[in-house]
């Protein structure tokens, strides 16, 4: 039986409604959309192995899909475009995308173990350790690769930026990188030694190349706040997991280069 939250359910169906009819999805979208239910379906049907596997093997297709605004039918908006944030920094634009928050939502709505079951207070403290530790490692290594100097800045666009990052990016990665990846892979490999250390590994490797497009500096740089936000999402959830992402791109923001200093 497939068991969902429909009061989020509903509430997801009414704002894409709304897109739709604001001209901002078309009936492409909708096919996705529907596949999505399709797999979600298909994922909680407890006693045929095939079509939970089927149904995963869709989801992973279709979040790849959309991850990369591959899909037809989603009209993302420009919020910001071309903006140098500082004289130094390379343009940066930014949608409210449409697509990719689709990945995040049948997350929660079809595998909510992938939360966890971690206190507030261990929350807090996962992800308090997890960015400090991560933010010297990463910030400190891209300024010492030199695609980033100490810029300290607030723009106008700061709060814009904020919730756009928060929650329709970094809940978005978390979710998928950690909570499904790694979760899932830790399920899966749990009968070896090493198992949950290996899941961690690989998540982390998935999401450095997911930030292939921006060089071999991202790349390593990305795997290695992965393996931080695997590390607070093992000791507390990902709840510690997004708040470690989050405050990493935040510091990121406000205080270094962002995105990153012109070649």
């Amino acid at each position: 039986m497939l068991v969902m939250p429909w009061p989020y359910l509903t509430l997801l169906s009414a704002g894409y409604v709304l897109a739709l009819t604001y001209g901002q999805i078309t009936a492409p979208a909708g096919i996705a959309i529907l596949l999505l239910l399709l797999a979600g379906f298909a994922v909680h049907q407890q006693h045929i192995r095939v079509a939970r596997y089927l149904g995963h093997a869709v989801f992973i297709l279709l979040a790849l899909t959309l991850a990369l605004h591959w899909w037809p039918g989603f009209q993302n908006a420009r919020m910001i475009d071309q903006e140098r944030f500082t004289a130094n920094a390379v343009p940066f634009s930014m949608n409210l995308n449409l697509d990719k928050p689709l990945i995040g939502f049948w997350l929660l709505l079809v595998c909510p173990w992938i939360i966890g079951r971690h206190s507030l207070i261990q929350a807090l403290k996962a992800s308090a350790l997890a960015l400090t530790l991560t933010a010297i490692v990463t910030l400190g290594g891209a300024w010492l690769l030199g695609i980033v100097e100490w810029s300290p800045k607030w723009p106008p666009q700061a709060w814009l930026w904020i919730n756009n990052n928060l929650l329709l990016v970094t809940v978005v990665e978390e979710a998928l990188f950690r909570g499904y990846l790694q979760g899932g892979l830790s399920r899966l490999l749990q009968h070896l030694r090493y198992g949950e250390h290996l899941a961690l590994l690989l998540a982390a490797l998935l999401f450095g190349l997911a930030h292939w497009g921006a060089g071999w500096e991202w790349v390593l740089l990305a795997t290695l706040a992965g393996a931080g936000y695997g590390l607070a999402y093992r000791r507390g959830g990902l709840a510690a997991a997004i708040a470690t992402h989050f405050g990493l791109n935040l510091l990121h923001f406000s205080l270094w280069t962002y995105p990153m200093m012109a070649t």
